[in-house]
């Protein structure tokens, strides 16, 4: 059966901006959710705001519940959506955002968020027909044909497609945990000397350090390779093209279909393949294991590479130093903040004797690697969904149901 969307919902509606400026958010108290927090299938919990009582009671019509789904209606992350999770309850939505409540006597939230991931390019189509900002507004939603079996057929469905976003948002739980185990034995290490304290100290330009080691720099660990102007590289055609590597892509982690595309025959140092590092030093700072797939490096990211230390090295040294980055490149006096190469150069770091160098390499390795493995596991797992999701949802692919 086909139907529209607003007639199997029981709301369909934008949230408010609190009024009072700056002075309306809070440390703590009712969760506001903004387009941020809304990504494709998940919800990020980075830069979630929060308002007061009074201010969260001024929005008491944009109250979020349980098994409601959100979508980005506004801006470059239009069409996004996921479904709320219970643990940031009781909430509100700012007008970027957009809930679709379910009559769950109808339709099943997951299933409905499914379908609109399944309609993404037809909703980043009829959002651009407006004017120059992308929006979907309630009447285009309401308006959406959507293809409904029976309640039992939804939550099948549903459940088939998330078995697949339960395992990638537990490979990126653990990737986090991986995370931060790394920083935290990397700062024992270098930073607090923890393993070494009963070894004998001599005084650098850093301070007091283990005898044995000594202090070097970014660029003696490591090569930083500035990308290229890749519209000087166009491709001959789309079926040979790279996608190209921008700050964007970096951030979400993956190319997509708007990703721009660059000639396969760019030199190889060029090339980004699954594992590298890299460093975006201008836009928004950022250093990532890039796993999104081969491409090619725009200019304003290094490639960073190295023939004599291991990638955990150079990575954690350069993450290590990226606070200061980003708050040079605040300081710039231009629109896109950056830095120079000179700041690299600046940058000291602590190398150890190679006995010790080796010993850590043991540890860390492992951590580094597990963290690209399941990042890659996600991707492929996306793939399988990306694929299975509209043919499910259109009923070319049958869910077995359970006799009853």
């Amino acid at each position: 059966m086909k139907c529209k969307l607003g007639d199997i919902c029981l709301k369909i509606g934008s949230g408010a901006t609190p009024r009072g400026g700056k002075e309306a958010y809070c440390t703590e108290g009712i969760s506001l959710i903004r387009s941020q927090n809304v990504l494709d299938f998940s919800f990020s919990m980075g830069g979630l705001a929060y308002i007061n009582d009074t201010q969260a009671r001024q929005l008491d019509g944009v109250t979020v519940n349980s098994n409601d789904v959100l979508l980005n209606i506004t801006g470059d992350s239009v069409a996004r959506a996921c479904i709320v999770p219970t643990n940031i309850l009781p909430a509100r939505v700012n007008q970027h955002v957009a809930i679709i409540r379910p009559d769950d006597k109808k339709a099943d939230g997951k299933y409905i968020l499914y379908f609109l991931q399944s309609i993404k390019p037809l909703l980043l189509q009829i959002s651009s027909s407006g004017g120059t900002r992308n929006a979907l507004t309630k009447s285009m939603i309401e308006a959406l044909e959507i293809n409904l079996p029976s309640i039992s057929e939804q939550k099948a469905i549903a459940d088939t497609l998330s078995c697949l976003d339960d395992k990638i948002e537990l490979n990126n739980r653990m990737n986090r945990t991986l995370e931060e185990i790394a920083q935290a034995i990397f700062k024992s290490w270098f930073v607090d000397f923890e393993p070494f304290q009963d070894g004998e100290f001599v005084d650098s330009e850093l301070g007091s350090i283990p005898k044995g080691w000594r202090v070097g720099t970014l660029t003696e660990i490591a090569d930083y390779l500035n990308g290229l102007a890749m519209q000087k590289y166009p491709p001959e055609s789309e079926a040979e093209a790279l996608p190209v590597l921008k700050i964007k892509e970096l951030r979400q982690g993956r190319t997509d279909a708007e990703s721009d595309l660059c000639s396969p025959d760019i030199e190889k140092k060029y090339v980004i393949h699954d594992g590298d590092v890299v460093f975006s030093w201008s836009g928004s700072l950022l250093v990532n294991l890039w796993c999104g797939g081969t491409c090619g490096l725009n200019q304003h990211l290094f490639k960073v590479t190295s023939s004599k230390y291991q990638k955990w090295f150079y990575y954690m040294w350069t993450l290590y130093h990226l606070r200061e980055f980003q708050a040079v490149a605040k300081d710039k006096a231009t629109t896109m903040g950056h830095i120079k190469r000179e700041n690299l150069t600046k940058s000291k770091v602590l190398i150890p004797s190679s006995q010790v160098l080796e010993d850590m390499n043991s540890t860390m390795s492992p951590i580094i690697e597990k963290i690209i493995a399941n990042r890659l596991q996600s991707r492929k797992l996306e793939e399988i969904r990306d694929s299975l999701l509209p043919k499910l949802m259109s009923g070319e692919i049958r869910v077995p149901m359970e006799a009853k």
